[in-house]
Parts: structure tokens; C-alpha cells; sequence
């Protein structure tokens, strides 16, 4: 083995297996693709329901669902709520809500919803007598 004057052999890498470096550079290559493809596919959702149309629609609360997402390590959860809408014209739309708003509605409800692109911003309950 060479130890040059900096006193290292043959450079930084010069003492580790190719292999070894292959699968670094591998791995490192994957996670920052990873990282890049998830900031575009968010930035690409955010544009697209920035440009979609607010739209209000007469409609039935047909369905609610949970999603939990946790980390057994240190006990933490995340619960995303959505509620799918059947609008009048026999469309079906899922929407995630916020938590407050997923309690108050139930299934059966008519209603108004608003939205614009896959962002829910209101239901209005109809209230019949």
C-alpha cells in the first residue's frame, strides 16, 4: 500500500473496495432522487389545485374513512380523515378534511361542498325540517 504525503493511501478513496463506493454513490443517487420526485409530485399537486376552479356543488356524504400512519418506536401517530362526496350529478369525489371538520359530518348528510382541485374548503350542511 502507498501512503502519499497527505497521509492517506492513494487518495480518499483509494483504500476502499469498488464495490463499496458503487453502492455509496447507489444509495446516496436514490435517496436525493427520492427526495427530488417527492418536492416535484407536491409542487406539481399544489400548482394543479392552485389552477383548478373553486367549485360548489349540492351533494350526499356517501362514505368517511381513516388513515392512521404511526411509528411503533416512540408511540406517535398521524391520522389523515377523508370523506367522499357524491355529487349530483352521480359523481363520487374524496376529499381529505381536517379532523373537526370529518366529526361533524356524517354519513347521509346533503349538503353543499366546496372544493377546488383535490383541497376541500367547506360543507354546508342542508338542514331539512
Amino acid at each position: 500500500m502507498v501512503i502519499g504525503d497527505d497521509g492517506f493511501s492513494n487518495g480518499f478513496f483509494g483504500g476502499i473496495p469498488p464495490v463499496f463506493i458503487f453502492f455509496f454513490v447507489l444509495i446516496f443517487v436514490l435517496v436525493i432522487g427520492t427526495i427530488i420526485f417527492a418536492l416535484v409530485r407536491g409542487i406539481g399537486t399544489w400548482a394543479s389545485n392552485n389552477a383548478a376552479n373553486v367549485e360548489t356543488q349540492n351533494c350526499k356524504v356517501v362514505s368517511k374513512r381513516t388513515e392512521v400512519r404511526g411509528d411503533h418506536d416512540n408511540f406517535r401517530a398521524n391520522t389523515n380523515y377523508y370523506v367522499t362526496f357524491e355529487l349530483y350529478n352521480g359523481t363520487r369525489v374524496e376529499l381529505p378534511v381536517s379532523g373537526p371538520d370529518f366529526g361533524v359530518m356524517v354519513e347521509g348528510d346533503y349538503g353543499t361542498v366546496t372544493y377546488q382541485g383535490t383541497r376541500f374548503k367547506q360543507f354546508t350542511r342542508q338542514i331539512t325540517g
